[in-house]
C-alpha cells in the first residue's frame, strides 16, 4: 500500500478534513504550497448536479482568467492562405492545412495544447478528430476555436482562457493558475471560472446544481468548498 510522504503530511495538518472553506479559505490554503521546489498548478475539480449521458445536460465552456495560467501554452492552427500568414503573425505555433493533418494522422502528433481551425478546414480536420476528441484537442465553434477571426482568439488562448468540460461522472476539473499567484490573483481566477460554470448551466439541469467544490496543488491535499461559497461568488 502507497504510503504518504512527510512533506504531505505535514502540508495536510492544516487541513481540516471534516470542515467545508470558503473561497477565499481556500486560497490561502492552497497558495501557502507544499514545500516542494516548483510552481504547483492549483487545480479546481467540481462535482454538477447534472447527467452527462444527456445530451441538454452537457457543461461546456471557455473563460478568460484575470491573471492567465501561468503557463505558456502552444497552439495549432489549421489554416490556409491569408488565414495561415494570420495565425503565424499572431503568434501560433503550429500553422498548416493538409499537411499538418496528414502530420497528426501518419505520426500521431499530438504536441500541443489547444487547436484552432478555420470553417474551411473542418471537413479536413473532421478525419482526425478521434485521435483530437478524447484529448480536448477538437477545434470547437461553441467554443471559439473554428473561426475566421484566427488572430483574436488566439491572443485570447495565449492570454489565458481556459476550457471546461463536464466528464461523464458529472465533474468538471480545471486549473486555475500557480501557487505563486497568491491569495488574491487565485481568488479572482476562481470566481471567473465559477461564474462560467453557472453561465453554463444547462436548462435541463435540475435540483442543486453544484454539488460540491474543491481546491488543490500538485503535490498537495484537497480543501473542500462549502458548495453553497460557490453560487454566492457567481451573485457577486
Amino acid at each position: 500500500m502507497a504510503t504518504q510522504g512527510k512533506r504531505f503530511r505535514n502540508k495536510a495538518k492544516a487541513v481540516e478534513p471534516t470542515k467545508l472553506y470558503s473561497l477565499a479559505e481556500a486560497c490561502e490554503l492552497v497558495a501557502a504550497g507544499s514545500g516542494v521546489k516548483f510552481d504547483e498548478t492549483i487545480d479546481l475539480a467540481i462535482r454538477l448536479g447534472v447527467d452527462p449521458r444527456h445530451a441538454d445536460q452537457n457543461v461546456r465552456g471557455t473563460v478568460a482568467l484575470p491573471h492567465g495560467t501561468g503557463r505558456s501554452i502552444r497552439i495549432a492552427v489549421f489554416a490556409k492562405g491569408d488565414k495561415a500568414r494570420e495565425a503565424r503573425e499572431a503568434g501560433a505555433d503550429l500553422v498548416g492545412d493538409e499537411d499538418l493533418i496528414a502530420k497528426v494522422r501518419d505520426e500521431n502528433f499530438l504536441d500541443f495544447d489547444r487547436a484552432v481551425a478555420t470553417p474551411d478546414m473542418m471537413a479536413s480536420v473532421g478525419k482526425i478528430g478521434k485521435l483530437l476528441g478524447p484529448r480536448g484537442l477538437m477545434p470547437n465553434p461553441k467554443v471559439g476555436t473554428v473561426t475566421m477571426d484566427v488572430t483574436k482568439i488566439i491572443r485570447e488562448l495565449k492570454a489565458g482562457q481556459v476550457e471546461f468540460r463536464v466528464e461523464k461522472a458529472g465533474i468538471v476539473h480545471v486549473a486555475i493558475g500557480k501557487v505563486s499567484f497568491g491569495k488574491e490573483k487565485l481568488l479572482e481566477n476562481l470566481q471567473a471560472i465559477v461564474v462560467g460554470l453557472w453561465k453554463a448551466k444547462p436548462a435541463g439541469a435540475k435540483g442543486q446544481y453544484v454539488k460540491s467544490a474543491a481546491l488543490s496543488s500538485t503535490m498537495g491535499p484537497g480543501v473542500a468548498i462549502e458548495p453553497g461559497e460557490v453560487t454566492v461568488a457567481t451573485a457577486a
